[in-house]
Order: C-alpha cells, then structure tokens, then sequence
C-alpha cells in the first residue's frame, strides 16, 4: 500500500515540473433569428451579443460566478447523478441508491440536529446548493445522462429576468432506473422553484426558493449469503445480475421532502458613493422543511429480528422544522462588516403512537425550541480576508454552539493560503434519539450528550502546481449506528475520542495535446478507529488527449481516468433507518475502475460518452461497495449538458 501510495506522489509531483497550460474556450451566446415575409425578405438580429459575463449565478451565500460553457476534466468529473465531484463517493450498483463515503469534511457547523436518514440525501438539494440567477436574456440550461437498465435521467433549468432587477428559474431533475439487480428499482424527482427581486434604488433585496423532492427506492437487503459467493466466484451464469438471489424483493423506502425558504434585507442606511461605506441594513431569514420518511414490507425479513406484525409493515417518520432569523449588519470599508443575529428554531419531530417494548416506554414526539443568537465578520484588506461566524442556543430544548473562523491570503497572484478553525456542540441527529418500527429491534428513545466537533483545516492553492489541502478533526460523543453484543442495529455514543487527519492534494497539468490530472487523498484515523472507518488512500489520475478539431468548430477530449481506494472495513447499509451503521466484521478489499471517456464540445453543447469500469471487461468484477451490496459492473454511457442562450 506504502508502494502505491509512492508511486502515485512520485507520477503526480513529477508533473509539477512543467508549466500548466489551461485550454478552453469561451463562446459568446448567439441570437440570430430568420424570418420571412410574404416577399421572401429576410430579417437578421444584428443586436450585440451579450457577454457570457451577463449570465450571472449567484449563490445562497451571495457569491457570483456566470454560466460556464467550456469543457474540462473537471466537467467529466462532475458529469453524474449528484452533477458534482464524486472522488470521495462510491456508488451502490444503481444510479440513485446511496454511496459509500471514502472521506468526510466537517466544516458544517449548525446548532439544532439533522433529521437523519442521511443514505436518502446525497442528491437533497440543501439550502445551499440553491442557486439564483441574473441573465441579459432567457438562459435554458438540459442535462441528460442514460442510466443502467431501462430508464434515464434528466436535469432541465430555465430562468428568465422580467426586468433588471427580477429573476425567476424553474428547474426539474427526474430520474428512473431499473437496475441490474432484483427488485434495485430507483425513482427520484427534485423540483426548484424561485426568484430574486431588488429594488431600483438597491435598498432592498429578496430572494427565496421552494423545493419539493421525492425519493422512492426498491430496497432488496443485499445478496444472500450463497448469492454474495456466486458473485465473488464469478460463475460465468450469473453474470445476469437479476439471477442473482436478493434478501427480500418486496420492501420500498420512501422519502418526500418540501422546503420554503426566505431571505430578504433593507438598507436603513445606504451609502450613494460608488464604494460603499458606513451602510446599516435589516435582514429576516426564513426557512420551513417538512419531511416524511417511510418504509414498508410486506413480510418480514428474519435479518432485522422480529416484528410486531406478520405482514404489510410499515414505519412512517414525520419532520418538520421552523427556522427564523433576524439580522442587523453595519458595513465600514475599512472596519469591514459585522451582523448580530436572532434566530428560532421549532421542531416537531416523531410518530403518531406510542411504543411499548419490554415495558420500555417510548414516546412519539421530540417537540421543543431553540432560541439562538450569534454574531458575523467579514473584512477584506488588501489581498487578506478574513470571516467569523458564531451561533449559540440561549435556552429552550436542545443547547448547542457553534463557531467557525476563515482566514486567507493571497501571497502572489498564482498562490494563495488559508486555514479555517471550527467548533461545533450540537445534539445528534434526531434519529439517534427517537425511532419507532414495526420491527421490535427497532425502537429507542436515548438521551445523548451533545456531540462535540473541532477541527482545523489549512489550504494551499496554486493556480500552477494544485491545490494541498489539511485537515485534523477531534470528535467527542461521536454517535453512530453500529451493531450491539446481539448482532442489532443500534444507536450507540462512543465514550472515547475520535481523531481524524486528512490530506488531500489536487492538480492538473497540460504538456501540448496531452493533460495528466491527478487527486490523492491519505487519511489515518489514530484514535476510534473501530467506530470511525474509512481507507488509508484514496486516488485518482486522468490522462487524456485534447484539440480543436474541423478548424475549431469541434474542442475534443478523450483518454483515461482510473481511481482506487484502499481496503477498509466499510460501513453496512440498513434500508429500515435509511442510514448506514458502522461494522468491523467485512472488509471491502480496496480495487481500480477504470473509464475511458470520449466528450466533445461544440458551440453551447458538451458530449458525454463513457465506458465505465472498462478494466471489469478484462479482469472481471467481484467486488463491493459495502458488504453485501456489489460494485456496479462494466457498462456504457452517454449523455448531454447543453446551454441555451435566447
């Protein structure tokens, strides 16, 4: 392992000594628009084409960027179901089931508990992965991805502004996949509605969204026992993956989730100069989530233990959340910016009865408050920046704190540093505290301490030689789900200290036609390694071949990407919780997947085309992606990500 680990730095810091050469293009939006009278006379648009600069995306943290319609590795990377980076994700054997997780950042502080069912929301669109928009003309942006067995999945974006100071976007990302193996049906639909509006004197500002996503999955246990043997055999008979024997084909878990969110400000104050000084504003934050989790079987299945019921089960979790904020910001251009804030959270969390397990009483509802205040900073001085964030419960059901600082500076113009310190006390996820089921084993009430999560990161990045990045995280109370003395899934807190240190580098080099892209993640976890498992390496190298072709009407790229983790004790997959639960008794063994893509780009379009794990067609597939459940095998794919510019 030490070897590969070597050799993989040695190929990567090899290519750091040659200069980077970074090709794309950037094609205007065009606007051209034939019509023909009665004369056969025709009209040509001649207006000016707007800059793509004009297509504006704006983050929830009121970043901006604009609509980018070059072609990248990085493109390739992102070109998958979450449409983000998976390098720290393994994938489960059909698009929409969950991932195994090959790393974790813990940079996301927060005060009241999470819901849980966390298997259900790598594709939950958060808050903060709701963008708004600013665009010089109607903007459509079509992402289309075939999936394994009969189905496909799509992603369709259009937004508008009314006026220069409205925006609205309608967006719908649907997928349906059957799946290689029985009963692997996946079903999901992410709905986001929203607008921005400011007004014409810029004193005031809102901006809000509403999503409404569902998750239905045809859960089948994994493969049985003589199954899992079968597959790691490799008989040739049961290279149909749907021969395979499954654990169960007649369970479904069921996730519906809808959000309004709200955010708006007034200037009290407003400054008229070109550089803003001395500005006093107001702001309010509203945010309400209501979820439901479900999952029903029809008969019940001898690996969770035994059941209240004989047939249909069915355990329904119900969620709702209220979270309210009120801001008050002063701006100086030489003191920077400070906030003070107020918040409220009300939760209702639970089941519509009561348990009663070995006259073990269990309640149906966590119900409570959480009233917050806390304080921001940001300044920017010079090529120095720096933020602060703190939040902390004053009384009410649940007591936390929160605290994360973020400094950086730019040393020259291709190499910038910055570190970040975080602190978190906050209460497990509701899951851990509260769960009811019709199966016996499943149902606890627990009163845990809050967890207790610091951690620092330091960063290097040059727009040369990569990005380093360094973390070190120490977690007390971790709480996890993990298997008890009777071989049950149960909630459990760890009563010793987690510590957790993670490297990760990344770069990207081009040498004339040729670019060598390369991401290398080391981990070591030196205390709570038994509660806390993840690979000691985790790699991932691209070498492609890239070129304008049919004098630049066409930019190529084509080549390899291989990745590979080291072997570890990967966690378990439960349908029941829609989580995972940590277990030390099977090893995925670590293994590559190589894919050799073909993507092209012309004018707006981008052209996906991917033979995924192609090194399977040799050297076969046996491998896992958590215990019991297979790793997906050799298959081909394509797909487009086309912008359309009005």
């Amino acid at each position: 392992m030490k070897q590969l680990l070597l050799l993989s730095v040695l190929i990567t810091w090899a290519t750091t000594m040659t200069a980077q050469d970074f090709i794309g293009s950037e094609i205007n939006p065009t606007g051209t628009q034939n019509r023909q009278n009665n004369s056969q006379q025709t009209v040509v648009d001649k207006r000016e084409r707007p800059p793509i600069t004009d297509y504006k995306i704006i983050s929830a943290k009121n970043d901006t960027t604009y609509v980018d319609t070059t072609l990248s590795i990085y493109k390739d990377y992102k070109w998958n179901y979450l449409q983000k980076d998976d390098f720290e994700l393994l994938p489960f054997n059909n698009v929409g089931q969950p991932y195994t997780k090959l790393g974790y950042e813990f940079n996301d502080v927060y005060i009241a508990p999470k819901f849980g069912a966390r298997a259900k929301h790598f594709n939950h669109y958060e808050v903060e992965d709701i963008n708004y928009y600013n665009v010089a003309t109607p903007f459509t942006e079509l992402y289309f991805k075939t999936v394994l067995e009969q189905g496909q999945n799509l992603d369709a974006l259009f937004t508008s502004n009314t006026s220069p100071q409205f925006n609205f976007f309608v967006a719908y990302k649907g997928l349906r996949s059957l799946g290689k193996y029985q009963s692997s049906l996946t079903s999901v639909g992410n709905l986001r509605l929203g607008f921005s509006y400011n007004t014409k004197n810029k004193k005031y500002y809102i901006k809000s969204h509403f999503v409404a996503q569902d998750y239905t999955i045809n859960e089948n246990g994994g493969l049985t026992e003589e199954a899992v043997q079968q597959y790691i055999d490799e008989i040739q008979e049961f290279d149909d993956r749907s021969v395979l024997e499954v654990n169960f084909q007649d369970a479904q878990s069921l996730m519906d989730s809808r959000r309004f969110y709200l955010d708006h400000k007034y200037y009290i104050i407003k400054s008229s100069d070109s550089i803003p000084n001395n500005e006093v504003s107001v702001g309010h934050k509203m945010n309400f989530t209501d979820k439901e989790l479900e999952y029903t079987q029809v008969t019940p299945s001898s690996l969770f233990g035994d059941s209240f019921e004989t047939t249909d089960l069915q355990n329904l979790t119900e969620f709702q959340d209220i979270y309210n904020e009120g801001r008050l910001t002063y701006y100086n251009k030489t003191l920077g910016e400070f906030t003070v804030k107020v918040g409220y959270t009300d939760f209702n969390y639970g089941y519509n009865r009561t348990v009663n397990v070995d006259n073990t009483f269990i309640a149906n509802r966590l119900l409570g408050e959480i009233p917050q205040v806390g304080a921001e900073y940001f300044n920017t001085i010079g090529k120095f920046k720096v933020k602060a964030n703190l939040m902390t419960s004053v009384s009410g059901d649940t007591n936390g704190n929160c605290f994360l600082a973020d400094a950086s500076y730019s040393i020259i113009d291709e190499l910038d540093i910055g570190a970040t310190i975080s602190s978190n006390d906050r209460s497990p996820n509701y899951t851990f505290q509260l769960y009811q089921s019709d199966y016996i084993n499943y149902n606890w009430q627990n009163d845990f301490s809050n967890e207790s999560i610091q951690n620092f990161e330091v960063r290097l990045q040059s727009d040369k030689y990569g990005k380093l990045t360094a973390s070190n995280t120490i977690i007390d109370n971790y709480t996890y789900f993990g298997l008890n003395e009777e071989d049950q899934v149960k909630p459990i807190q760890y009563d010793e200290t987690v510590s957790y240190l993670r490297i990760k580098f990344q770069n990207n080099f081009n040498f004339g036609y040729f670019g060598l892209a390369n991401t290398i993640m080391y981990q070591n976890v030196s205390d709570g390694d038994t509660v806390f498992n993840v690979p000691e390496v985790v790699l991932r190298h691209s070498l492609y071949y890239k070129d304008y072709w049919f004098k630049k009407a066409l930019y190529l790229q084509a080549g390899f990407t291989g990745k590979y983790f080291s072997g570890f004790n990967a966690n378990g997959y439960d349908p029941v919780l829609s989580d995972f639960f940590v277990q030390n008794d099977e090893r995925i063994e670590g293994f590559p997947a190589v894919d050799f893509f073909f993507n092209a780009k012309i004018r707006q379009a981008r052209v996906f085309f991917k033979l995924e794990n192609a090194n399977s067609i040799l050297l076969g597939n046996n491998n896992f992606t958590a215990p019991n459940y297979p790793y997906r095998d050799f298959v081909v794919r394509f797909g487009i990500v086309w912008d359309f510019f009005l």
